[in-house]
């Protein structure tokens, strides 16, 4: 089964748009964005909007995110025995050099930028709104797969999600598919992940609280 896998705050520690952000862009704007994803701003709008208070040069960044992003225990392993796809609504030029960093090459599909000195645009991969959420998402990522185990943790990736086979969820996605009560099966790490597609007992799958079974 094809393994598809999100990037920020799944593959990494810590999502590392944020950290960009915090680091070289509005703390307040952020916050600000942050607060009406969902509400009154789609996922692109609140990208789009937070990324303009980035105005540090590109190689500068790259070059941090080199120094400071951290991969979730047993990516680098899980990587090469699995050699997911990573779908992700961050950018190609901040993904590519941390997998270059750890020797690891996997077909990326994911945003790019426009780092212009008087902030950052980004170039959206697709901007057709999915016939289900009715947004640009991740379905379109994996149009074309039969069967795919997915593994992810934010609002990005509740889309996505929904289409599944199987699903790896953690924090806000987690939350998000027990409240719809749908099937998951949380995860610490990709050992995790390896042990329960090798066919391990890690954790049975999960559905919400309210569930008859």
């Amino acid at each position: 089964m094809k393994v598809v896998v999100d990037w920020d705050g799944t593959v990494t520690e810590v999502d590392g748009l944020h950290l960009v952000l915090l680091e070289f862009g509005d703390a307040e704007l952020y916050e600000a964005h942050e607060a009406r994803l969902g509400r009154d701003l789609t996922l692109h709008e609140v990208i789009a909007g937070e990324f303009r208070s980035v105005r540090a040069p590109l190689p500068e960044v790259v070059a941090w995110m080199w120094d400071n992003a951290r991969l979730r225990r047993g990516f680098g392993e899980f990587a090469r025995e699995h050699r997911p796809l990573v779908v992700s609504s961050g950018f190609h030029e901040l993904i590519e050099p941390v997998l270059e960093r750890e020797g690891l090459e996997l077909e990326v599909r994911a945003n790019r930028l426009d780092p212009r000195h008087d902030g950052w645009r980004v170039l959206f991969r697709s901007d057709e709104p999915c016939p289900v959420c009715g947004e640009p998402c991740k379905r379109s990522d994996v149009a074309g797969l039969d069967a795919f185990a997915y593994v992810g943790d934010g609002f990005s990736d509740r889309c996505v999600a929904e289409v599944a086979t199987r699903v790896f969820a953690r924090d806000g996605l987690a939350t998000y598919l027990d409240r719809k009560d749908l099937p998951f099966e949380p995860f610490d790490d990709f050992y995790d992940v390896a042990e329960a597609l090798a066919g391990g007992a890690v954790v049975p799958p999960r559905r919400s609280r309210g569930r008859n079974t």
